[in-house]
């Protein structure tokens, strides 16, 4: 069983800076790509980026791009969203989730953490 947890999230103000931690244990991190999604409220959830096993390849939402990096950090099971000039319209609660090959489509992510709050006023 892969156990993922989220930390890092809080309230800032707009034009602000959050970095997201996602701890992974129970299985190989590296075996796993890893994805960030968000889910604002009344809205579905949505892709907001990814990286493959070993880090190259990258992937992130038109609405993110230049603005969020999403890295990881296989020597200590965690992966990373850093985000930055946060806008109001970034406040969602942030999953990271855990696939066997780099997609942005939520279902291919077989494990999911519990969540984060970011909230970002203006």
């Amino acid at each position: 069983q892969v156990q993922l947890v989220e930390s890092g999230g809080g309230m800032v103000q707009a034009g602000g800076s959050l970095r997201l931690s996602c701890a992974v244990s129970g299985r190989t991190f590296s075996s796993y790509a890893m994805g960030w999604f968000r889910q604002a409220p009344g809205k579905d959830r949505e892709f907001v980026a990814a990286i493959n096993r070993s880090g190259p390849s990258t992937y992130f939402a038109d609405s993110v791009k230049g603005r969020f990096t999403i890295s990881r950090d296989n020597a200590k099971n965690t992966a990373y969203l850093q985000m930055n000039s946060l806008k109001p319209e970034d406040t969602a609660v942030y999953f990271c989730a855990a696939a066997p090959f780099l997609t942005t489509d939520s279902g291919g992510y077989h494990y999911w953490g519990q969540g984060t709050q970011v909230t970002v006023s203006s």
